[in-house]
């Protein structure tokens, strides 16, 4: 019988080996390998592609619905503030510490026992568990290279560090190159047009931009100008500026749509530099809104990005920790918050089945 405390018991010593293996984004075989074993050790088949791993519940059947777990196993490099080995998992005042023990660490751990109470049960859903790479630069052979080899889900549930509380939107970002093109002269004669004055009319027009349109629960698109280059001689007239926006966009929003919007405002020409990290969010009907008013769950809008942006189908966001201790110094989860996520994940399966079963 799998308890809560034997899988809390599994969940921190895996912890503790995943913390103990560098694991930089494009560099996740460690993990992977820490990973392969634990299932290895449990007879739990699991299929692998790249440094992405999944596995199945029970037999697939097409004609039930399907859940995603997923969370994922890089982090970030360590950055220079750490007093302590960022690589040795160490257990004080109930908190375990470590490089990415709160993001995604402690969510991913947490997905993996509640996916491992329900192995090889009899579910009125398929369950597939997946532990993805390169989560944390957005990278093509992360989440995004394994979606098209995985069965459709009818909900992802992504493990982040939340404080399980449920984002059901997620905002998404596009990075654009913006340039404006002048004509150079000499700067003594007053020749030429100065690209970067141009550009200052644009510029003061981002500063104070109001999108049309806001979201229920992520408010306003944002676009930010955040880089800035323009000539290279003092006596020469610029005749192009070019500069950076950073555009946080809602579910209110396509990128497309924001960019469309954008380019009716600019005089500048503006190049995305990608249009995948898509904004979501979750229909008013979806059933995980049930569930999450059956138990209490605090809904919101999150500003940050996760693999949510690259799942193609509907998704929430979850998870034990908190997202403002993610990428810093000294970084933590407190141990209590894994058996809360555990027991959380958990318990939203058993309210999915309990109203699966109501309905039939």
């Amino acid at each position: 019988m799998k308890t809560i405390e034997n899988l809390y018991e599994d969940a921190v010593q895996l912890l503790k080996q995943l913390i103990s293996s560098a694991s930089f984004s494009k560099e996740e075989e460690q993990t992977a390998a820490i990973l392969e074993d634990f299932f290895k050790a449990r007879t739990i088949p699991f299929q692998r592609s790249g440094n992405n791993i999944w596995t199945f519940a029970s037999e697939f059947n097409p004609g039930k619905p399907t859940i995603w777990l997923n969370s994922h196993h890089d982090t970030v490099k360590p950055n220079a503030g750490y007093t302590l080995d960022p690589f040795s998992p160490i257990e004080k005042e109930g908190k375990l510490f470590g490089l990415g023990s709160n993001d995604a660490g402690g969510p991913l751990v947490s997905l993996i026992a509640a996916f491992c109470y329900f192995f090889g049960n009899e579910l009125p859903f398929n369950l597939i568990l997946i532990a993805s790479a390169e989560e944390e630069i957005s990278g093509p052979n992360g989440i995004a290279s394994v979606v098209s080899q995985i069965p459709a889900c009818d909900l992802a549930i992504v493990g982040e560090p939340t404080l399980m509380d449920l984002a059901v939107a997620e905002k998404g970002l596009m990075v654009i190159d913006a340039k404006m093109r002048g004509k150079a002269g000499h700067a003594a004669r007053e020749e030429g047009v100065n690209a970067l004055y141009l550009a200052l009319d644009d510029l003061m027009k981002i500063r104070d931009f109001k999108f049309k349109r806001e979201s229920e629960f992520l408010g306003k698109t944002k676009v930010s100008a955040t880089v800035i280059q323009s000539g290279k001689q003092h006596n020469v007239v610029p005749d192009l500026c070019e500069f950076t926006l950073d555009v946080r966009v809602t579910d209110a929003y396509t990128l497309e749509e924001a960019l469309a919007e954008l380019k009716e405002n600019l005089k500048s020409e503006l190049h995305p530099r990608s249009m995948r990290l898509q904004s979501s969010s979750i229909l008013e009907s979806h059933f995980i809104l049930k569930i999450a008013e059956e138990l209490g769950l605090k809904t919101y809008g999150s500003p940050t990005l996760s693999d949510q942006a690259l799942i193609p189908f509907p998704s929430v966001k979850i998870g034990p920790g908190d997202s403002a201790r993610s990428h810093t110094a000294d970084e933590f989860i407190y141990l209590n918050e894994i058996q809360k996520g555990i027991e959380g994940y958990i318990s939203i399966l058993e309210t999915y089945t309990k109203l699966l079963t109501q309905a039939l």
